[in-house]
């Protein structure tokens, strides 16, 4: 059945719609809206890892990229048949009784903690440290056994029980929670009962504890041991979760108006990006997709067969559905992949932002041609010259830790660390270093995949450090000695969203044939390079060793 339909992926950053001819995958219209408040770092203290965004970003963010791409198409809107949301996650907003954000409630507009806790918002370690207590000792089932044994400060519970320990007007006024990829549907379909609306299975399971085998979430005895207002939270959830292919409702007569489409179009239940990119990638089974952006997901599936009801050591969780329906999803990470080289590139951009663009030696004009010339030139000249480096030279080894340790074994407390350092240690050194890390991070989580009996035949690397750094992608092939497909497109997750409305909207009878006939092509491969293989597998045990000091000196102190 010829039709079109949209995918709306949300990131860190920005939200981007792309409308996809569902015959063929070819991308017809795209259209992106980056936060204006959050890039006016509102609402965040990164110095106590805090990160919250105003829900306003993402509405109007909804609002100018669907209705621009329904108009920059001028195809018709009858024939754009559903929509499907991912997002981040795990990013729970607070909503009133009547389901509005909390945010847009009047005198929680500058509230930072009635807005979305961001994904990388770390403020809950104490919290996630009293969930797993409590999961070990309560005397019930263990609860964190599908979300590999350790419950992070990055997801849903710990999250909410943090805000509301610490703001009682925001505990008096959220009647209930959602994840983004929720939210924003629910914004969307025209049922507003919160009861009866369909959640994500993939935010619930991967984040929020949700397993069929008890029920659902976990019950409101466990839960208020953690705190008295998640017992109550619990009536105002869910029992039932549903997968991405299934219709959460129709566009409601509001959005329709406000969008230029028709109530016909039918919307998907929601998801989270990676879940979604890895669908856009046409995964299959024993295929690891790394989505590599300012952290990374690493998703790979499995038959429930091979998995045979084992529960995976220190994963983000294991959850049937999650990303195709039939196999159990298996989630992994890093809290940070290219947020680390940020970080580096922003303390070497410190004498610059505050010596030469404040300079009266230079005009105006000079200063912006020297900054767009930095910014187009800056990571790619660190990349040069790091490659350059022989592999003979020594390079100092680096932990991935800078936003602590999603997996394997999460652990938000850790901090990363440089050593070997010395007087020819030069920026391009380091940030050799730097890549080193967060391709041995990889490498460790591949590993604990493969320990746990997960087969990994064949990885996909997508995102923007994927497509834009060769350098990159070589050394992570020879880190984890494996081919590395790059998938070509470059919204794989809103691809794969857009794979999901069309199952949704009935164009096509599951998620793998959808995949097959709308999903990315791969632009290109990188193989091992055998000598590197070797110096990798020397070095890699220089970042092991780093990795036990560090742990234990942290918790000593």
């Amino acid at each position: 059945m010829k039709g079109y339909v949209i995918g709306l992926d949300y990131g860190t950053d920005s939200v981007r719609a792309v409308l996809i001819d569902s015959s063929n995958g070819n991308e017809i219209a795209s259209e992106i809206y980056w936060y204006p408040r959050w890039s006016e770092k509102k609402y965040c203290e990164p110095s106590q890892n805090k990160f919250r965004q105003h829900p306003l970003d993402h509405i109007e963010g909804l609002e100018k990229t669907v209705s621009a791409v329904v108009t920059k198409s001028k195809v018709n809107p009858a024939e754009i048949k559903g929509i499907c949301i991912d997002t981040t996650g795990s990013s729970p907003v607070p909503l009133a009784k009547n389901g509005t954000p909390l945010a847009l409630v009047d005198g929680f507009e500058e509230n930072p903690n009635a807005m979305m806790v961001l994904w990388k918002d770390h403020t809950a370690i104490a919290e996630a440290e009293k969930i797993n207590g409590l999961a070990a000792t309560w005397g019930g089932e263990d609860y964190t056994k599908y979300v590999g044994g350790i419950y992070s400060s990055e997801w849903f519970w710990a999250k909410i029980a943090h805000v509301v320990e610490e703001d009682v007007a925001v505990e008096r006024e959220a009647y209930t929670w959602m994840e983004h990829c929720d939210l924003m549907t629910y914004i969307l379909v025209e049922n507003k009962d919160l009861k009866t609306f369909k959640r994500s299975r993939c935010a619930a399971g991967h984040k929020a504890m949700w397993h069929e085998s008890w029920g659902g979430l976990p019950p409101k005895e466990f839960l208020g041991l953690l705190h008295p207002y998640l017992a109550e939270l619990r009536a105002n959830l869910y029992d039932e979760t549903y997968t991405s292919n299934e219709i959460a409702g129709n566009l409601s007569k509001e959005w329709a108006e406000r969008l230029g489409l028709t109530t016909n179009t039918v919307i998907a239940v929601g998801t989270f990006d990676a879940h979604a990119g890895a669908v856009g990638a046409k995964i299959n089974e024993n295929t690891l997709v790394r989505v590599m952006g300012t952290s990374t997901c690493d998703i790979i599936v499995a038959k429930d067969s091979e998995v045979n009801g084992k529960t995976i050591r220190g994963i983000c969780g294991q959850v049937d559905g999650s990303v195709l329906p039939g196999f159990i999803g298996l989630e992994a990470g890093q809290s940070a992949f290219g947020d680390l080289l940020a970080w580096f590139k922003e303390v070497l951009a410190w004498p610059i932002d505050n010596l030469i663009m404040t300079s009266d030696i230079i005009s105006h004009q000079q200063k912006e041609d020297l900054q767009r010339e930095i910014e187009s030139d800056f990571i790619k000249k660190l990349s040069d010259a790091a490659e350059a480096i022989p592999l003979s030279e020594s390079i100092p080894t680096a932990l991935d830790w800078i936003n602590g340790r999603r997996t394997p074994d999460a652990d938000q407390n850790l901090k990363s660390a440089i050593s070997h350092l010395s007087l020819g240690s030069k920026a391009p050194h380091i940030f050799k270093a730097l890549i080193n890390a967060i391709c041995f991070g990889s490498k460790k989580i591949a590993d604990r995949f493969q320990e746990e009996g997960i087969k990994i035949e064949s990885v996909v690397g997508i995102g923007g450090v994927a497509r834009k750094s060769p350098f990159i992608m070589q050394t992570l092939a020879n880190v984890m000695n494996m081919p590395i497909k790059v998938a070509a497109s470059d919204q794989a997750p809103a691809l794969g969203a857009a794979i999901y409305a069309a199952v949704a909207s009935g164009i096509y009878p599951n998620v793998m044939e959808a995949s097959a006939h709308m999903g990315s092509d791969y632009e290109a491969e990188y193989y091992p390079e055998p000598e590197a293989v070797k110096e990798f597998e020397k070095s890699i045990l220089s970042y092991e060793n780093l990795g036990i000091y560090m742990e234990s000196t942290i918790k000593k102190n």
